[in-house]
């Protein structure tokens, strides 16, 4: 890599959750390969943390709706020129087609460059014994990893119910400004996984790798973060 493409303004929609969005920003810097602030990317970021839930709407279970916010957001940031989307929130990528098309952005898809990853690492990570997946229950219900880890002939292992519960906590705790009791709650979230043999366990809410800096010390399941995978994909698509 030699400099980063001027031509390029990379436009995050993000507030969702606002912890998350700074943590991506955080590693897109760190993981910019530079030697002066000069060849940083060219970054603006749209976090309206006021966007309703995600995950009542797409579960069906109530909730306003959080698309037009979404949308508005996605609008201010084609009006400012960028050339390519990102945003770190799974849930929200139920509604990522119909927000590329309404915004005319090009989005990295965050799911998609995750599965892709895995295939480009699988031995690596001895997939075989299946992926693990960690997130919300909006996302899992949206079979969004489900489908295309099946398309690219992974199996999948989901957590059972108690395993779910220590989740939803540790993404709870994280939104709360909690990351150390989200940590506790990880662990046995990943210890009740680790039965199953998963490897790597996929953190697939961007609350969770903030939770993951405070797990146990003894936990030793591979996790994958995705959106270290987007970050380093963004940087791929602005250098030359």
């Amino acid at each position: 890599m030699s400099a980063p493409r001027s031509d390029h303004l990379v436009g995050i929609l993000g507030g969702m959750g606002p912890a998350a969005t700074a943590a991506f920003y955080a590693k897109l810097v760190e993981r910019t390969p530079v030697t002066r602030d000069q060849d940083h990317l060219r970054v603006a970021i749209w976090a309206d943390p006021t966007v309703p839930d995600r995950v009542g709407p797409v579960l069906g279970t109530g909730g306003a709706d959080p698309y037009p916010a979404m949308l508005a957001g996605a609008r201010q940031l084609r009006a400012l020129g960028t050339t390519l989307a990102v945003m770190p929130c799974h849930t929200a990528h139920a509604f990522l087609p119909d927000l590329a098309r309404d915004s005319g952005l090009r989005f990295l898809d965050m799911v998609a460059e995750t599965v892709g990853e895995l295939g480009r690492r699988g031995e690596a990570f001895g997939v075989g014994r299946g992926v693990g997946l960690l997130a919300t229950r909006a996302t899992l219900a949206t079979g969004l990893y489900q489908r295309r880890l099946h398309d690219a002939r992974f199996a999948v292992v989901l957590p059972k119910e108690p395993a779910q519960v220590q989740v939803d906590l540790a993404i709870k705790k994280v939104k709360q400004g909690d990351p150390v009791a989200a940590g506790r709650h990880l662990g046995r979230a990943i210890d009740a996984m680790t039965a199953s043999d998963p490897s790597p366990i996929v953190l697939a809410c961007t609350e969770l790798p903030l939770a993951a800096r405070y797990l146990p010390e003894d936990a030793k399941a591979p996790l994958l973060d995705p959106t270290d995978v987007l970050a380093d994909r963004v940087v791929q698509e602005c250098w030359d």
